[in-house]
This record gives structure tokens, C-alpha cells and sequence, in this order.
């Protein structure tokens, strides 16, 4: 008898020893799969004008993210443009991601311009840009911080 519990147990650690890579491969495959990322065409379409509309209140987010030296870095806009080329954006997605982590609702990009009573961070040096989480242009923001991929 204590012969047929020592092979049940033997089998029984085998069986989790040869388990365990299969299940981390599992965890490993389901979790990149789930896992947000930031879309670059999102982020050109919906995410670039918000850096460049007007607030009533405030300046345009590309008037001082262009030119300090804050996490948050903006490529300056060409001299009479009005939006990015191509590469200027391409770089622009570069930069944004030290604020956006994908999926991180407590990503600087969405917290640090809200206002400190919808949940944002008492400083920021352009004012309180978005009152409310209900502001469409930070619904645009949250939005491409949670993976959003361009239709």
C-alpha cells in the first residue's frame, strides 16, 4: 500500500513538474494577447489634435510641450504649419509613450491634464486642460492609453 501512494505521488509531481512551462506558456500567450498596446494611427487621427486644439482658458498643449523640458515632449510644429508630417508624428508617438503606458488608467497623459477633482493631478502647469472625465478630448486621450486601434 505505502509502495502505491509513493508511485500516485511520484506520478502526481511529475505530472506538475512537466505542467509548469506548459502553463507559463499559456499565462505567457493569453496575457500578451490581452495586453493593450498604442496604435500609431489612432494616435495621429484622434490623439494629435487634442495637442493642438484651442481651450477656452488655456494654451493649445503643443505651445509648451514643444518647448520645455517637462516628461512630456512635443515635436515643434514647422514654421506656418498648422499639424505634423509624417516623421514629426512618428516621433510625437516616440514621446508619448514615456506618459501613456498602455492600459494604465493612472498613465500621465490622461491624469496629470485633468482636473484634481475628476481624479487628476493637483499640478499641472497648463491649468486644469479637461474639467471632467466626460470632456470628449480626454475620453480621446483614455481612449488611446486603453489600446484603442484605429477603425
Amino acid at each position: 500500500m505505502k509502495r502505491a501512494s509513493s508511485c500516485a505521488l511520484v506520478v502526481a509531481c511529475l505530472s506538475m513538474v512537466a505542467a509548469g512551462p506548459m502553463t507559463k506558456a499559456w499565462s505567457q500567450q493569453a496575457s500578451s494577447a490581452a495586453s493593450p498596446s498604442l496604435d500609431y494611427e489612432f494616435f495621429k487621427s484622434k490623439v494629435e489634435p487634442v495637442f493642438l486644439a484651442k481651450r477656452p482658458g488655456h494654451a493649445r498643449c503643443v505651445v509648451c510641450h514643444s518647448f520645455n523640458n517637462a516628461p512630456f515632449h512635443l515635436v515643434k510644429l514647422s514654421p506656418g504649419s498648422t499639424s505634423w508630417t509624417e516623421e514629426q508624428s512618428r516621433r510625437n508617438f516616440e514621446l508619448v509613450q514615456k506618459v501613456a503606458q498602455p492600459g494604465f488608467e493612472g498613465s500621465k497623459l490622461i491624469v496629470h491634464p485633468l482636473a484634481e477633482e475628476a481624479g487628476g493631478d493637483p499640478h499641472h502647469g497648463g491649468g486644469q486642460q479637461f474639467a471632467s472625465k466626460q470632456d470628449p478630448d480626454w475620453q480621446t486621450l483614455n481612449a488611446f492609453v486603453l489600446g484603442t486601434k484605429q477603425k
